[in-house]
């Protein structure tokens, strides 16, 4: 039996959580605000793992109770549990040390998982906080992007080079810049550089630098890439398109951390190496044309990045990102519009995606965007079958959750109350559920908190 620490402000969901706890075998003990966690831990030495809320009132939040908690000396495991997951708290609390970053509500299955794997775990070291940078873009629930922010918090503050792979348009320099940001190097330069768009003569100097009267044109000392990052981060994107004969040479660098600028002396340099590719690089290894040595020393930490149609959960919260973020928050997608967004195949991924919501967003000029505002290939403004059953459960679920919560909301002319009832939810998991999908307002545009809503019954019977 071991005591798990429960810290939450929410008393009905901590007495859901202790009674789930108490069933598994363990023991609970709740604190029911930051301060009161810290004092429970200090009295109680045996806590062997904690169950940590996010959001709390008072000056500490969950974040700031995970940087003390992390700060002491061989500190339990702590998984953080949120009904606000984005990519910063998420990204920021692994990095800090967490075990674990769930989103409520949590099933016995995922609890017990969770504390399984928690109890198994030796105390693992404390770690200092420092300043948590923004999100930058990294907007996403599905279980692809979460296993990224995840992995992006786990990976910043280590000097291990890094391989992110992806479809163009998935957000690989958002990752790589995600990965500087929240690094305690992110005091460094980020320095982008895309091998794919400089010319193979003119790549050795940009990447190494050169000296004055080096070659022809060189009127003055140039740094180069590897220089001006460092103390920083340099990012290598299209790596699968530098030539070959570079690459050895780029093998070397990220082995002796020694630039030689072309034409000068070797020079020490202290830099994390971040690389991307939307080519198939052990396709590359095996034909030859990509060095097999080099491939293993880039995929130290491996970032997967999955295509826009393996996450449908984020498509509609990315549209409202966008919308957003272009200054066009006022203005909102319909059902009919978010059912049309998520029924495309985005063969250009999230670019493809900014590009239509903010160009939709330019020409409307009311504060609703219909399904014909969206300007996207013909072929797919026709009905097509969904394959309810195509990428992981996750995406699945969102998809006709969405799905049915868009129609819902439709049929009930944007009335919450009477989508809910259509649904069999409560409005509370409703509400949280439209802004997951951001499903937004109705169709005539009306906020939806201007609706009046009737007398629900409950599932259980009550009002």
């Amino acid at each position: 039996m071991a005591l798990i620490l429960i810290v939450d402000d929410d008393a009905a969901l901590a007495e859901s959580l202790a009674e789930t706890i108490a069933d598994l075998g363990h023991r609970p003990l709740v604190a029911a605000s930051g301060r009161d966690a810290l004092s429970r831990l200090a009295a109680e030495p045996r806590v062997a793992a904690i169950l940590l809320d996010l959001r709390m009132p008072g000056d500490l939040d969950g974040m700031a109770v995970l940087a003390r908690i992390r700060a002491q000396d061989s500190p339990p495991p702590v998984t953080v549990l949120t009904a606000y997951a984005n990519a910063g708290n998420t990204i920021e609390a692994m990095r800090l040390g967490a075990h674990d970053h769930l989103t409520k509500p949590v099933g016995r299955a995922d609890l017990a998982a969770v504390l399984a794997a928690m109890l198994e775990r030796p105390a693992i070291p404390s770690s200092s906080a420092v300043e948590p940078g923004p999100g930058d873009g990294l907007v996403g629930s599905s279980a692809g992007m979460r296993r990224v922010q995840k992995t992006i918090g786990l990976a910043a503050d280590s000097d291990a080079t890094i391989l992110i792979r992806g479809e163009t348009g998935t957000g690989k320099e958002l990752v790589a810049r995600a990965l500087h940001t929240y690094a305690r190097r992110r005091t460094g330069a980020f320095v982008p550089v895309n091998c794919a768009a400089i010319p193979r003569d003119l790549l050795e100097s940009e990447l190494f630098g050169h000296v004055r009267g080096a070659f022809s044109g060189a009127v003055t000392d140039r740094p180069g890439a590897f220089r001006e990052a460092q103390g920083g981060t340099l990012f290598l994107d299209e790596i699968g398109d530098m030539p070959r004969e570079m690459q050895a040479k780029i093998l070397r660098v990220i082995q002796d951390k020694v630039v030689a600028p072309v034409g000068g002396r070797p020079v020490a340099v202290a830099v994390r190496v971040v690389a991307a590719t939307h080519r198939d690089l052990p396709g590359m290894v095996a034909a030859g044309t990509f060095r097999e040595d080099l491939y293993y020393r880039l995929n130290v930490v491996p970032i997967a990045l999955p295509p826009l149609r393996e996450r449908l959960a984020d498509i509609l919260p990315l549209a409202e990102h966008f919308l957003a973020g272009a200054g066009l928050g006022g203005k909102r997608l319909t059902a009919a519009a978010a059912a049309r967004l998520l029924g495309h195949a985005w063969p250009g991924n999230v670019r493809e995606l900014r590009n239509v919501i903010e160009r939709a967003g330019v020409l409307v000029r009311g504060d609703a965007i219909d399904a014909q505002d969206l300007d996207l290939p013909a072929a797919s403004r026709k009905p097509e079958p969904v394959d309810w059953l195509s990428g992981d459960l996750p995406g699945a679920v969102a998809r006709l959750e969405a799905a049915m919560i868009a129609a819902a909301l439709e049929a009930a002319g944007g009335n919450r109350t009477a989508a809910a009832r259509r649904l069999g939810i409560q409005r509370q998991l409703l509400y949280a559920k439209i802004e997951r999908y951001g499903l937004g307002a109705p169709p005539d545009g009306t906020d939806l908190s201007d609706i009046p809503t009737d007398a629900v019954v409950n599932p259980d019977g009550r009002a």
